[in-house]
């Protein structure tokens, strides 16, 4: 049976919650907490956490605090298996629809800002052609990533003034879509208009207090066994992955392993990487305006989760937002 349509653009009442932000700042555990007090499901919406054993290193919550409630889009994808946005959408989406169809709430919940668009919005993936991306690749490793920016601003000014002259690997995919597709590479960047009528949350930190959460977060992954996990992980080709092995926390385990890095050095190179990506996140999901940002406290959020279930409650209901929630 195919999934049914979406509502029309005019429908206002959510039909699915989405819990978003930076790493470190408790998505995991409001989605977990909306979830089995709604009714609800829960998918996935972190690129890493797709792949089978990659657990400790990216926070996957064990099966066995799952509170029984269904979660998609998790341990997907083999190590060697390259995580492709267009086929996480594809499978995300049917999963968003089936949670629908089946009078639950679907809580997406994640911090990979493009797969979390691509589930929610009205987002159209362009093809792919690794022939035609590595001749490209190979033209502007040859001539370099300024001479391919200015070839892709005669083609498609708009494009060239969102992309940096510096960043190689987008000047080349829109270069890749327009030869794919004869339009603008900037015809197929996305609108923030979601599928479904969507609730998005997100939660935020003070930096000195993210910071503090990313540095404790991966010293309990290497003592819960994250240089055993990856060491298993190795043994089945994590190597190999095009995608996996570049997952923060598993090249610096790997770095460790194969002893160009100590322990305290890849715990220090991790922390440093795992900040540099949640600010990229806050950067990523901090000009969309739909989203309703909450700040966490410090302390009693079971208490907290609490407020937050009732405030979605009513506005599942057809209430509006408390205004003192944010």
């Amino acid at each position: 049976m195919q999934p049914s349509p979406p509502p029309p653009p005019e429908a206002s009442t959510p039909l699915l919650v989405a819990v978003v932000g930076a790493t470190a700042t408790g998505k995991s555990d409001l989605a977990l907490a909306l979830a089995g007090a709604l009714g609800g499901e829960v998918v996935n919406a972190d690129a890493s956490q797709l792949y089978r054993g990659m657990d400790i290193g990216t926070a996957k919550v064990p099966v066995t605090e799952r509170l029984g409630i269904p979660h998609h889009q998790l341990d997907v994808l083999d190590l060697r298996d390259v995580a492709s946005v267009a086929a996480y959408q594809r499978e995300a989406r049917a999963d968003l629809d089936a949670v629908v169809g089946r009078c639950h709430l679907p809580v997406l919940v994640g911090g990979s800002g493009l797969y979390v668009r691509a589930a929610l919005d009205r987002l159209d993936i362009p093809p792919t052609d690794a022939g035609v991306r590595e001749r490209l690749q190979e033209r502007t490793d040859r001539e370099g990533a300024s001479a391919a920016h200015a070839r892709l601003a005669e083609l498609d000014p708009k494009a060239a003034a969102a992309i940096l002259p510096t960043n190689a690997r987008r000047i080349v995919r829109a270069l890749e879509v327009i030869e794919l597709t004869g339009r603008p590479f900037s015809a197929s960047l996305p609108e923030r208009v979601y599928r479904r009528p969507t609730l998005a949350l997100g939660l935020t930190e003070d930096l000195d207090v993210l910071d503090e959460r990313i540095e404790a977060r991966v010293h309990r992954m290497w003592a819960a066994g994250l240089i055993e996990e990856v060491q298993e992980l190795l043994d089945r080709g994590l190597r190999e992955g095009p995608t996996s092995a570049k997952a923060v926390g598993y090249v610096q385990a790997i770095a460790q392993l194969d002893g160009v890095l100590t322990q305290d050095e890849a715990i220090a190179a991790t922390t440093a990487a795992t900040r540099r990506l949640a600010r990229r996140q806050r950067s990523w999901f901090g000009p969309d305006e739909r989203i309703r940002w909450l700040r966490p406290p410090s302390s009693d959020r079971d208490a907290w989760h609490e407020q937050i279930v009732a405030a979605v409650r009513a506005v599942l209901a057809g209430d509006p937002w408390p205004a003192d929630l944010g």
